[in-house]
């Protein structure tokens, strides 16, 4: 690109950006070159960004005020105090430009264009002795395979978890041999992993099993389908019945992964379909992502501020956007061929950048007739179920349990993915019944079967530090005796110091391995082991509302169990002030009547049938409890 001039544009020393004044006087002494102009406001924020073949052409055609001018244009006009112009070289040259800053500055006179997902990668570390297979942004030369670009993030999770399942691939990060950790994790447990870090499986059968999910990841699926149903009928005419129950299943997964795959017949190649769909300001930009004759999904980009714009204007815009504005990733995933439902005024100027800028060949053209025509209305059709969603009201789409683990993984770093989690929370009244709630979540639902409470034995007071020590210490030396799977993560209701505490406890039962989190309420921070800064999760994010779900869930326990105390120290109280009632005989009135106002609504006959109870007795305990004995 040749070099950008910025025309009688600067910035003053208030840090406010500076152009010329918006009128018919200034103007007019702007260059008649190709180049983008930016309108200003009052506060000097960017109101709109646009290209010319002559900025001074276009910027004065903004002032005059024909019948032709939409309300949109004429309230722009109205709002700009200043312009700003920058020369370029080319049309084509302005048109990277201008998608550019509209990304920067998303003016709200412009469409706004929001990107629903970004190009995600499946990799599989090939490199290491036990290879991972995961989704990826970023693509390295680092030894591993990458397969994609896919569109939908969303889709893809799905799709692999569906492969590691039946292939039982491990879902943890560990860089095996090297990091193994004591015990295997709950996928083990649960049947979704083999356990090769604790050498519950050979690295020979591991890897097996990793070429044959990256033949299904290169699209191979009918010859695996093939090999799968033999193994199938063999090792039932072997009786061997487990073995072929589990041939069954991985059948039954391939056919549904086949079966997503659909095939074009459409010539081959890799090629993108676009298709447009607008509801009053809302509109939506679909592109099908067809790479060797197989449609892998969808792209979707939503338009907002649309009502006057055309449907030239929509179609520019996406289409712009979704190959410029991505940047030298953009365009290493450029199909050779994009098949556009109509033209547009830009696209000579599209195919141009694009030529000079792709690294192969890239064709833009309007079919005609045949397969291409029907992948278009393809995609118009999955753009017009895409709008039905956006604009369906009281319906959103519920995140999916797996995505939002696999969103907590990330932000916390962990090495598992947190399908078990426990969560400890210390309550107490002043110093009193300092009680500890634990609150157990599997697969991000409550599994109240896990809950515990406990009461602090220790006399530490309002010392929730060392309170928590114990709660964590306790528990875990009741869960380690056990059969069953240890929490992936753990998370504690507090900061800093809850942290460290229950760290400590944790490395003197020797099982500093499990993951450990702290949730700090007045912010909504978390703190990690090791970690001085705190790791601050987007307040939207599914993760982070999953986190205080249960930490609320963990409090809920603990201040129950710590106002159930409470209550029956206040009900002891009462008892022990009547004379010659002591500890054992209020303990036998609580255990036979169960409260206090069961006591109270007892007759003096049926107290005096407890063991140690005279009729008498029930007389003068129902007096002084202000009630006349029957």
């Amino acid at each position: 690109m040749a070099a950008v001039t910025t025309t009688r544009a600067g910035q003053g020393a208030d840090g406010v950006k500076r152009g010329i004044p918006f009128d018919l006087e200034h103007t007019a002494g702007l260059p008649a070159e190709p180049g983008v102009y930016l309108f200003h406001g009052t506060g000097g924020e960017v109101l709109y960004v646009g290209k010319a073949k002559s900025l001074r052409h276009r910027v004065r055609s903004y002032l005059a005020q024909g019948t032709g001018t939409t309300i949109r244009t004429r309230e722009l006009a109205r709002q700009t105090r200043l312009v700003e112009t920058l020369v370029v070289g080319s049309e084509a040259e302005a048109l990277i430009l201008e998608a550019n800053l509209i990304k920067e500055h998303q003016p709200r006179f412009n469409i706004q264009l929001r990107d629903d997902k970004k190009y995600p990668y499946i990799k599989v570390t090939v490199n290491e002795p036990f290879p991972r297979v995961f989704v990826t942004r970023r693509v390295r030369r680092d030894g591993s395979r990458y397969f994609g670009p896919f569109v939908s993030v969303g889709r893809v999770r799905r799709a692999l978890e569906v492969v590691k399942r039946l292939h039982g691939i491990r879902s943890c990060r560990y860089n095996l041999p090297r990091e193994a950790p004591v015990r295997p994790c709950l996928d083990h447990h649960i049947g979704r992993c083999a356990a090769p870090c604790v050498g519950l499986q050979s690295r020979e059968d591991y890897r097996g099993m990793v070429d044959r999910v990256m033949r299904i990841l290169s699209g191979d699926v009918a010859s695996l389908q093939a090999e799968v149903e033999e193994d199938m009928h063999k090792a039932s005419s072997d009786m061997d019945f487990e073995r072929a129950a589990q041939s069954r299943d991985i059948l039954a997964g391939l056919t549904a992964i086949a079966r997503q795959q659909r095939v074009q017949t459409v010539g081959g190649g890799d090629r993108d379909a676009i298709g447009v769909a607008r509801d009053g300001p809302l509109a939506v930009a679909v592109a099908l992502r067809i790479r060797g004759g197989v449609l892998i999904g969808r792209d979707t980009h939503t338009m907002t501020g649309v009502e006057e714009a055309s449907d030239e204007e929509l179609l520019s815009r996406s289409v712009t956007h979704a190959y410029l504005s991505s940047g030298t990733a953009g365009l290493e995933q450029l199909p050779r061929e994009i098949l556009l439902p109509s033209r547009f005024p830009d696209l000579p100027l599209l195919a141009e950048v694009l030529a000079g800028r792709a690294p192969h060949a890239v064709s833009l053209h309007v079919p005609k007739r045949g397969a291409k025509v029907r992948l278009v209305e393809l995609a118009v059709v999955n753009a017009r179920h895409a709008l039905a969603d956006q604009v369906r009201k009281g319906e959103s789409p519920q995140p999916r349990t797996d995505d939002i683990l696999f969103e907590l993984q990330d932000f916390l770093g962990l090495k598992v993915v947190p399908r078990l989690i426990a969560c400890f929370d210390i309550s107490h009244t002043q110093g009193t019944e300092t009680v500890a709630g634990v609150a157990v979540f599997l697969n991000a639902e409550p599994r109240r079967a896990g809950d515990r409470h406990m009461r602090i034995r220790g006399e530490w007071g309002n010392d929730d530090y060392r309170s928590m020590a114990e709660a964590v210490s306790r528990y875990f030396a009741r869960e380690a005796a056990g059969e069953g799977p240890l929490p992936d993560l753990v998370v504690i209701d507090g900061g800093k110091g809850q942290l460290g505490a229950a760290a400590g406890a944790l490395e003197e039962l020797e099982l500093g391995d499990i993951a450990l989190a702290a949730l700090a309420k007045r912010e909504e921070t978390v703190f990690l082991p090791g970690r001085r800064e705190e790791v601050r999760i987007p307040r939207v994010a599914r993760s982070l509302h999953l986190l205080q779900r249960i930490r609320d869930e963990a409090h809920r326990v603990a201040v129950s169990y710590n106002r159930k105390l409470r209550t029956r120290r206040t009900v002891r109280s009462e008892l022990r002030d009547i004379p010659g009632l002591g500890p054992r005989r209020e303990q036998a009135l609580l255990s036979r009547f169960g409260s206090l106002r069961g006591v109270s609504e007892a007759s003096a006959a049926e107290i005096g049938r407890i063991p140690g109870f005279s009729e008498a007795m029930g007389a003068k305990i129902l007096t002084w409890l202000g009630r006349r004995p029957r």
